[in-house]
C-alpha cells in the first residue's frame, strides 16, 4: 500500500506542469504522461522490493519525505505562477504572485543566485519575461532553504536516524562501500563535505552554465513553460538533495565515530580490570 502510495504521488509531482497549464502542447503533455508512468513504476518497484538498489536513506525517514515535499512545492509553486503570468494585465494578483514580489526583492541582490539567474535570463529580454522568471526562482528558492533548514534541525536536535530504530547502513546507502578504500569514516566525512560544496556552489554556476546555452544554441526550447519550469526546479532542487545528503553523510559519520569511541573505552575497561 505505502509503495502504491508512493509511486501514485511521484506521478502526481511529474503531471503537476500538465495539469496547470491550460494551453499545455499535446506533445509535452503526452511526454509528461510517459515520465509521470515511468517514474511511478521505478519509485513502485524501489519501495516494494526488499532488497535496496539505489535510492538513499530508503528506511531513514523523513530524508526522502522532505526532498519529495521540496521538490513537490517547487514545481506546483512553478506551476501556479506560471499559469497565474498567462492571465494578463488587469487582473489582481494572487497570494502566491505577491509572495513572489516580496521575496524577489529580499533575494534578487548582486551576486544572489536568484539575481545570476535572472542575468541568465536577461540578454534575451523579448524571448523571456525575465521579471516573472526572477520572481518564480525566488519563491523557488525561498522553498529549498524551508527544507535544508527543516531537514537540519531534524537531523542535528531529533536523533536522526536512530529516533525510533537502528539505521541499516546497507539498506539506506547501498552505493557506498564500506569495506573498499580506506577507512569509512574518513570517506564519509569526504563525500559530505563534497556534497556540501557542491550543493553550495551549483545555485551559482547553473546560471551561468544557462546563459552559455541560451547565447551558444537556440533557447527556444527554454521558451516552452513546462521546460521552464523544470529548468528553475532542477536549479532549486539539485543543490537542496547534495547539501541534505551532505548533512546526511555527517550525521552517520558522528554515529560511527560514537560508536567507535564507546567501543575503544569499553576495551579500555576491560584491559584495566
Amino acid at each position: 500500500m505505502g509503495s502504491a502510495l508512493r509511486a501514485l504521488l511521484i506521478a502526481l509531482l511529474v503531471a503537476i506542469p500538465s495539469l496547470f497549464l491550460a494551453d499545455s502542447v499535446s506533445d509535452s503533455a503526452h511526454m509528461a504522461a510517459l515520465i509521470a508512468l515511468v517514474a511511478a513504476v521505478v519509485t513502485f518497484s524501489e519501495y516494494y522490493s526488499e532488497y535496496p538498489t539505489f535510492l538513499e536513506f530508503r528506511n531513514a525517514p523523513p530524508f526522502n519525505r522532505l526532498r519529495f515535499l521540496g521538490l513537490f512545492f517547487c514545481v506546483l509553486f512553478a506551476s501556479l505562477l506560471t499559469a497565474s503570468e498567462g492571465r494578463g494585465p488587469g487582473v489582481s494578483m494572487t497570494l502566491l504572485q505577491q509572495w513572489s514580489h516580496r521575496t524577489a526583492m529580499i533575494f534578487d541582490f548582486p551576486f544572489s543566485p536568484v539575481h545570476l539567474m535572472s542575468i541568465a535570463f536577461g540578454d534575451r529580454p523579448g524571448l523571456f519575461d525575465v521579471p516573472a522568471i526572477t520572481r518564480m526562482a525566488s519563491i523557488l528558492f525561498v522553498v529549498t532553504l524551508v527544507t535544508l533548514a527543516l531537514f537540519w534541525i531534524h537531523a542535528r536536535f531529533i536523533f536522526w536516524p536512530i529516533r525510533k530504530k537502528a539505521f541499516n547502513f546497507w539498506i539506506n546507502l547501498p552505493l557506498f562501500d564500506p569495506t573498499s578504500g580506506r577507512d569509512v569514516l574518513f570517506r564519509l566525512k569526504r563525500d559530505a563535505h563534497l556534497n556540501v560544496a557542491l550543493g553550495f556552489l551549483l545555485p551559482f554556476v547553473i546560471p551561468a552554465l544557462l546563459r552559455l546555452w541560451i547565447g551558444a544554441f537556440d533557447p527556444a526550447l527554454l521558451v516552452v513553460p513546462e521546460v521552464l519550469i523544470w529548468v528553475l526546479c532542477a536549479w532549486a532542487f539539485l543543490p537542496l538533495t547534495l547539501m541534505m545528503r551532505g548533512i546526511a553523510l555527517f550525521r552517520v559519520a558522528a554515529l560511527i565515530e560514537e560508536k567507535r569511541r564507546r567501543a575503544y573505552a569499553q576495551d579500555d575497561e576491560l584491559q584495566i580490570a
